[in-house]
């Protein structure tokens, strides 16, 4: 029961994304479709993937109602989760970074079921050289509006807003959260033990910045959900004598995460070549396996290419090196199959000697080194960035903006990479990483010896990904927006270390001819120890709600807009902010006039009210409208927002004010 509902989230989560990408493409994305295709989808998926035998794993420590207190404990740490995360949710919907991007996103397609999304110009008099579309995270392109980010996730945040409006679209984000801790503890108890099963969700749901992305419509924890729950379903393949078809679904899941986050290529590029040695060693799995990544990552760049192509444009730096990555790592699998193939016998060979030498040693020593190398990171090295495009220069001045604010030394070129290891300790803090790094070690010698095969792919996925994350986060170092990088796979990755770390010292402790009850207060005890500073490092934010009032404000924004209104933005912060919530939640058409000449904006008023519409001009002052008509305020927004730290833990939140006003230009 345990190995078949973690699994779950990820079938489902599955089946959604195959029915609903064919339909976005088609222009046809819509709710009564969708769910008639949805639901034998979903059987299908979960019939596949929840069906045979899961082998018990080792360190298991008890049968019968010690298996289902497991479950039991696993599913509670689940829904409370959920109900937590839902209490405290996040109401991010005036776009001023991803979250609300991605809602925006989301509700222009629960309207209207195709992209791109529609300028409306006619509804402005046809064009003019005064109007413009764009704004953070929206594209301003000949053929229309196109939004930033992968598809993936506005897709099921639109189920959501089907069933449940605003409300229900935000309530998402909790709920896919709580599946990346059901996906967790699934993993946990296949790799560690049933046992531990809630001992690893528990620390996973504690952790800050996984609260963080699923307490708003962050990209991480579908792709969490996807992640998890393939590496759970390739473990249940080993166990089945014909596994193709869950082989070719589990990799299906590892492929859909480039369609919910593009950077996500890189984190299965291991599984590439786990296909490739799979097939090499004619195990039946391996095809099927690559057959579903090959799928899935196709569908994802497609709609990438398709859909979203200014948005791999903007990331064509960083992008283009990671597509001819995996163009050499797809060629180095194949390099492999052949070798393996031609001269198998030899490297079988070789990896005996590899097992009976020193080099498991030296690999477990060289782990070691690499944390101890991380850590004195920040005495040897400053990272920085000298700014050269427009997008660098103006991440510089936000830094910079933050340094003067927490009073430290003014460097717009100061990245603090050097200080990612410590970026786990805040959240996690030094047991989980000294469990951790133990227990990869160990781990990693034991591959090396031919031993807990199981734990090849995730050892790999969790490891290579680490590395890479650890020495180059790619983000704009403020917490906990940086923190978002490390939930993807460092931090699940820490945990599922440590966790086994703690079982394995709890099974030596058995061994040693201590009783059952010593045994049980050791577990607990080093449980304890792991969970502790976790949820210390969370304690200072977990109860602090942000984003307050954004649903209400918006909604009282579209009432007083009003029905046939053509909506000119005459401010710069205003227009980046409320352009897409006017034109995707209120269903207006909206053009951005700042910069423009009071002239240009009664012309346009002027165009608009001879189409028979009402022209509305919005600003952040009454000083702003106040040349067009009388002002009326209709946004008066007073809450709080996600604080900012460079060089330590955030502890605190920060007040967040938006006003908008507006004014309704009178033509003769």
């Amino acid at each position: 029961m345990l190995a078949r509902l973690t699994v779950a989230p990820a079938l489902l989560v599955v089946a959604w994304l195959v029915v609903s990408l064919p339909l976005l493409l088609l222009g046809e994305y819509t709710i009564g479709v969708s769910l008639a295709l949805f639901v034998p989808a979903a059987v299908v998926a979960l019939s596949i993937g929840c069906n045979g035998a899961v082998r018990r794993p080792q360190f298991d420590l008890g049968e019968g109602w010690q298996a289902w207190f497991s479950l039991a404990a696993t599913l509670t740490v689940t829904i409370v989760f959920f109900a937590f995360q839902l209490e405290y949710n996040s109401e991010q919907l005036i776009v001023r970074r991803d979250p609300a991007t991605y809602a925006q996103f989301a509700a222009w397609l629960q309207d209207h079921g195709s992209l791109p999304i529609s300028k409306s110009l006619a509804a402005f008099g046809g064009p003019d050289p005064a109007l413009r579309f764009d704004s953070p995270g929206f594209y301003d392109e000949p053929g229309g509006i196109v939004p930033q980010f992968m598809a993936g996730l506005p897709l099921l945040l639109a189920l959501g807003g089907w069933i449940g409006g605003t409300a229900g679209m935000l309530g998402m984000a909790p709920l896919l959260g709580a599946g990346a801790v059901l996906s967790f503890g699934g993993l946990t108890a296949r790799l560690v033990g049933p046992a531990w099963a809630p001992v690893g969700a528990l620390a996973f749901a504690l952790s800050w910045p996984l609260m963080f992305v699923s307490r708003s419509t962050f990209s991480e924890s579908a792709a969490l959900v996807l992640l998890l729950g393939a590496l759970c379903l390739m473990h249940d393949v080993r166990d089945l004598k014909e596994g193709r078809a869950r082989a070719f679904l589990a990799g299906l899941a590892f492929g859909l995460v480039v369609l919910v986050r593009i950077d996500g290529l890189r984190d299965i590029l291991p599984v590439l070549v786990f296909s490739g040695l799979l097939f090499a060693r004619r195990r039946r799995t391996g095809l099927p396996l690559f057959a579903g990544l090959a799928l899935g990552v196709g569908a994802g760049l497609y709609e990438g290419f398709t859909l979203s192509e200014p948005y791999f444009r903007y990331l064509s730096g960083s992008l283009r090196p990671l597509l001819y990555l995996s163009a050499l790592a797809l060629l180095g699998t194949g390099l492999m199959v052949l070798l393996l193939r031609l001269r198998g016998e030899w490297f079988s060979r070789a990896g005996d000697r590899i097992a009976r030498g020193w080099l498991p040693d030296v690999a477990a020593v060289l782990t070691v080194l690499l944390m101890i190398g991380f850590a004195l990171r920040p005495y040897v090295q400053t990272v920085r960035r000298i700014p050269v495009s427009a997008e660098d220069r103006f991440n510089a001045g936000y830094i910079e903006y933050l340094q003067g604010i927490l009073h430290l030394p003014i460097d717009g070129s100061r990245q603090y990479t050097e200080l990612s290891l410590y970026w786990v300790v805040w959240y996690l803090g030094i047991p989980a990483l000294l469990l951790a790094t133990f227990g990869a070690a160990l781990l990693l010698r034991r591959l090396l010896r031919r031993g807990s095969p199981e734990w090849l792919l995730p050892f790999a996925v969790i490891t290579l990904t680490t590395v890479a994350t650890l020495v180059r986060p790619g983000i704009t170092p403020d917490h906990p927006w940086a923190s978002r990088r490390l939930v993807s796979i460092v931090i699940p990755g820490v945990l599922l270390f440590a966790v086994w770390t703690v079982a394995w010292a709890t099974r030596r402790i058995r061994r040693l001819g201590y009783g059952r009850t010593v045994t049980a207060v050791f577990g607990f005890a080093g449980a304890f120890v792991l969970a502790a500073p976790i949820a210390y490092g969370s304690g200072g934010l977990m109860f602090k709600a942000v984003d307050q009032g954004e649903a209400s404000a918006v909604r009282e924004l579209c009432r007083s807009l009003g029905q046939g209104a053509s909506v000119l933005i005459v401010e710069r912060v205003t227009a980046d902010r409320f352009s897409p919530v006017v034109r995707n939640s209120c269903g207006l058409p909206t053009a951005r006039v700042d910069g423009s000449s009071t002239e240009d904006v009664r012309r346009i008023s002027d165009r608009i009210t001879k189409l028979g519409r009402r022209p509305v001009v919005l600003g952040a002052s009454s000083a702003d409208v106040v040349p067009f008509g009388t002002p009326s305020q209709v946004v008066d927004l007073h809450s709080r927002q996600d604080g900012h730290a460079l060089d330590s833990r955030p502890k605190s939140t920060w007040s967040l004010t938006m006003t908008v006003w507006m004014a309704q230009p009178l033509m003769g």
